[in-house]
């Protein structure tokens, strides 16, 4: 079976795919693009979309990491990332949807919120890549890449300060999944990739980590993801935007 996965380095969705190709025990070969790049060098393969995770599957050519689950399934169906009875199998895409949709924005733009007054961390996410380019040039071209991701994911102050006010609920709703048992099962189903890379990436944010601490979302993302590349230290969100966080802080 030939699989060849796009990526972008520290991209969360990206991992989710990766995670699920190793749950399915199928060898790929990875080949990382370059952030905002990326839209061109995707329809030069072929893509009808610009966005990643892209994957090419013997000969199908598939985009997002939702769709790339169900293929999966298809050529590898054990295990499943979606259950075989109806009504689990609804559940967890409805999951998986809310990972998607919902949840998927917040850390992105959180994150490139954050890069853009740290530059430097950004070569961080870059652990693991397989860049066109060598690792150390790509960290010095983040600034431009930044400004441009950043417009494109429309990070401004308004945008994340309501995001960082969204996301306790978010985290409440992440964790009636565990509690339901849609997510958090001795086998990590579709939405347990797609909800655990989310939070994963916004621990490695040393601003929000704190207040992330002894939640049950958190652990079942370090269960599912051990180890996502990138680390940045603290660079000053606002306290008032971090209040819901510090209110729905559990206690200790």
């Amino acid at each position: 079976m030939g699989a060849k996965l796009y990526v972008i380095p520290g991209s969360h969705p990206s991992v989710t795919a990766m995670l699920m190709l190793e749950r399915k025990g199928i060898a790929y070969r990875r080949s990382d693009l370059v952030n905002v790049v990326h839209r061109a060098q995707l329809r030069a393969l072929g893509f009808p979309g610009m966005s990643v995770p892209a994957l090419k599957l013997d000969g199908q050519r598939i985009q997002g990491s939702r769709a790339i689950g169900r293929a999966l399934d298809d050529v590898v169906p054990d295990p499943p990332l979606h259950p075989r009875n109806p009504a689990q199998r609804a559940a967890v895409e409805e999951a998986e949807r809310f990972g998607d949709e919902e949840l998927q924005p917040v850390p992105r733009r959180v994150v490139w919120w954050v890069i853009q007054r740290n530059r430097k961390a950004a070569a961080s996410y870059l652990e693991g890549a397989r860049l066109p380019l060598p690792l150390p040039l790509a960290a010095r071209t983040v600034g431009p890449v930044a400004w441009a991701a950043g417009k494109l994911n429309h990070a401004t102050d308004e945008a994340v300060r309501a995001d960082l006010a969204r996301l306790p609920s978010l985290l409440d709703h992440v964790e009636a999944l565990l509690a339901e048992g849609t997510i958090g099962g001795a086998g990590p189903n579709a939405a347990d990739f797609q909800i655990a890379t989310s939070i994963r990436l916004l621990l490695t944010l040393e601003d929000l980590r704190p207040l992330l601490e002894g939640r049950p979302a958190t652990e079942h993302a370090r269960r599912v993801v051990p180890h996502y590349p990138g680390s940045v230290p603290v660079v000053g969100i606002p306290p008032q935007w971090l209040e819901p966080l510090e209110q729905a802080r559990p206690a200790t």
